[in-house]
């Protein structure tokens, strides 16, 4: 049987760069060598050999591990859109959107789904602080890995978390936070979705799933399946699988919510979750049957149902 040639990417521009690389390494070892011939490329380094290379028709689909801007949000998409070649995730428009924390909430409200309130602004913007409430989260409009988020008090806080912030973006929001348990919520599929077990984070070194929280070893305990009611899982699900057809999602998506009491609220949509050894939708997947190998088989599959 003829192997699939498959152009795996990993690194990238990204302050997410190392995250993607460990992300990468982990496909590569799981990607069943009877099945796939796996080449590596890092965008940063090796764009326009990738470029020849699939322009050349010498690669049959592309598995893009990329976190984070100029890999995640539709750039890289919008490049392999216009070569024709088929590629693991979400679309131009679904992953520019899905990056956008701003226009993901407005899509989200205008779906109904529950999100919490926030507003943005820019750099040069009066901030009122009778605008805020507090507590509040503090957030980069468009970046991943909890990179730039702080969990802000009162005011005196307020002036070192925006800036923090605005060095991962020109635009930063101010979000209510809402207090309740982190649940994360994975589901599989193009126009038909499976959703997996659901898991509830818990982190041990942290006050929030943050970044050390989500990728040093131990930084978490992490619970699948969540500890809830079979009814709220089935609401979470749904409003998992409600976010990823909104946005026109596809592969596989991650869906990050708090738990207040029985509401759930969306907090973001993850279009190219972690791979890494810590990360939640292999374990998700795990749980619900599929290991590794086999899900990354699936990915491969919905991408190769648009080409």
């Amino acid at each position: 049987m003829k192997k699939l040639r498959v152009a795996l990417l990993s690194g990238g521009f990204s302050a997410e760069r190392d995250i993607s690389i460990k992300t990468g390494e982990m496909i590569v070892k799981n990607l069943d060598k009877d099945k796939y011939q796996v080449f590596l490329f890092d965008p940063a380094q090796d764009l326009l050999k990738l470029f020849k290379v699939i322009s050349q028709k010498k690669i049959d689909v592309v598995f893009p591990a990329l976190h984070g801007p100029l890999g995640e949000d539709g750039t890289i998409q919008g490049m392999l859109e216009v070569l024709k070649i088929p590629y693991v995730f979400s679309g131009v428009l679904a992953s520019a959107l899905a990056m956008d924390k701003d226009m993901t909430k407005k899509i989200l409200k205008k779906e109904k789904i529950p999100t919490p309130k926030h507003f943005v602004f820019f750099k040069n913007n009066h901030i009122s602080l009778k605008k805020i409430k507090f507590p509040c989260v503090i957030k980069p409009v468009v970046q991943g890995s909890s990179y730039g988020v702080s969990i802000v008090s009162g005011p005196g806080q307020l002036k070192k978390a925006i800036k923090k912030a605005f060095e991962f973006d020109s635009r930063v929001m101010i979000e209510d936070f809402i207090e309740g348990k982190e649940i994360t919520a994975a589901v599989l599929g193009n126009k038909k979705i499976k959703a997996f077990p659901l898991i509830e984070i818990r982190p041990k070194i942290s006050s929030f799933f943050d970044y050390k929280a989500k990728y040093e070893i131990g930084g978490s305990e992490e619970i699948c399946p969540a500890p809830i009611s079979p009814q709220l899982t089935k609401r979470i699900q749904d409003l998992a699988a409600r976010t990823h057809l909104a946005l026109g999602c596809r592969g596989v998506t991650r869906t990050d919510f708090i738990l207040h009491g029985s509401q759930p609220f969306v907090l973001e949509i993850n279009t190219i979750p972690g791979m890494t050894r810590t990360s939640l939708v292999p374990q998700a997947a795990a749980k619900a049957g599929i290991g590794f190998p086999g899900l990354l088989d699936k990915l491969i599959e919905l991408a190769m149902e648009n080409a």
